[in-house]
């Protein structure tokens, strides 16, 4: 287990540089499978989750190579159409092999995944759209076995826009012949940007980004090489950790355009910011101000992932403010360790209802997922004292080195290694 300790009220301010985005990332590893050609990516992230793929990806069979943040994938030797186990577990998005692996094997057996848990995030719009390209399913004791060998293009209806099940559909979508339109598709940026991807790989797809996008398939797909986008998650997190001690941070690399709604909703707390290029800057208020409510949704409104971050932002703010979760039914675990630093929140159900205090205290608290722990090191930034994050390594699934990125705008944080 991994710990880290912060000492708080430090005023945060510098410069940083976004690296590559963790949900872009996943996916494209995925789909370099699509190929027996080379995929040299470039920024890809350092993460956790990211080195778990790689894992699973080598485990199939494919040849894969680190040189810093260059990631080369080679599925030219890969021989394996069933997911190992232990390792899909670990990571949610295993489950985006699924779609490749059918498309190149015209079968697959693979687990349940794993992953943080807020939520039961159900994998039944990736089978039910599968199903529609023709993939007959079958679930045996936690392990689903799909037969592609009578799959084809179709029409697909997503009943929620499922960013993962849209992935899935197009990446299984890719070499079949005909057309694919996939109705109520997710729009999230990250979706685009594999489509990018897809393309640079020889795939032709039309209307990625909007809520219908059609696949037209080709015989293969060669191999590429693609810098994926810059995380939009880690962008709005160190803003916050600007935000939350009344700093002034600087972001280069940073998707401005797909921020919007977190921009907006740090501006309404009284956050100066500006844009420029793929330069975005932040200058905090002495005291952050309430928002009346925020509503997680899919994109293009305000991300699910950013919701734990600006839950640590509103318990010191001036007034009283509502979140609402629409995404996930389970992401307000890290409400309680919020509270036990001294902040005022009261969740039922997907809402919750914060009046914001002057101060927090320090205390040991856990990280529960991924962001969750994030949000709980920004309050720990501002809190009085000691404030010791336990699980860090949950917080590593999605961040680089994220106390050395806070260290590097001032503030006091370091890693502790412990025996559980």
């Amino acid at each position: 287990m991994e710990s880290l300790l912060i000492h708080g009220g430090k005023r945060l301010e510098g410069t940083l540089r976004v690296d590559g985005a963790k949900n872009a990332a996943l996916p494209i590893l995925a789909a370099s499978v699509l190929t027996e050609n080379t995929v040299h990516l470039y920024d890809v992230p350092d993460i956790l989750d990211v080195r778990r793929m790689a894992d699973i990806l080598s485990m199939l069979g494919c040849r894969t190579h680190w040189h810093g943040h260059e990631l080369t994938v080679s599925g030219h030797s890969m021989c394996s159409s069933e997911m190992p186990d232990a390792l899909s577990k670990q990571i949610r998005s295993s489950i985006f092999l699924l779609g490749p692996i059918l498309s190149r094997f015209r079968r697959a057996t693979v687990t349940y995944p794993g992953g943080c848990e807020i939520g039961l995030r159900p994998i039944d719009l990736h089978l039910s759209g599968l199903r529609a390209l023709g993939v007959d399913v079958r679930e045996e004791g936690g392990v689903i076995h799909c037969d592609g060998v009578n799959m084809h293009a179709g029409e697909v209806h997503l009943d929620y826009p499922s960013v993962g099940a849209t992935e899935n559909v197009i990446m299984a979508a890719m070499c079949l012949a005909g057309t694919t339109t996939i109705h109520n598709a997710a729009r999230e940026p990250e979706i685009v940007d594999l489509c990018r991807f897809l393309t640079a790989m020889g795939g032709r797809i039309h209307g990625a980004g909007s809520a219908t996008i059609q696949v037209d398939g080709v015989k293969r797909l060669h191999g590429a090489d693609y810098t994926p986008m810059p995380d939009r998650i880690v962008a709005g997190t160190l803003l916050c950790a600007g935000a939350i001690t009344g700093g002034c941070v600087e972001l280069t690399n940073a998707p401005v355009d797909d921020m919007h709604a977190i921009c907006a909703k740090l501006r309404e707390m009284g956050c100066a910011i500006c844009e420029a290029g793929d330069t975005i800057c932040l200058q905090a208020p002495q005291r952050l101000n309430a928002f009346p409510i925020l509503q997680t949704q899919p994109h293009p409104g305000f991300p699910t992932d950013m919701q734990a971050q600006m839950l640590a932002l509103l318990s010191v703010a001036e007034g009283t403010g509502v979140i609402v979760e629409n995404v996930f039914e389970n992401r307000f675990t890290h409400a309680g360790d919020l509270n036990r630093m001294g902040a005022r929140i009261i969740c039922s159900g997907r809402t919750a209802i914060v009046r914001g205090v002057e101060s927090l205290t320090g205390a040991h608290v856990t990280a529960r997922d991924l962001r969750g722990g994030a949000a709980l090191t920004l309050a720990g930034l501002v809190a009085q004292g000691e404030t010791v994050v336990e699980h860090a390594e949950l917080i590593d699934r999605g961040y680089e080195h994220f106390e050395r990125q806070l260290c590097l705008l001032g503030a006091d944080v370091t890693r502790k290694h412990t025996t559980a």
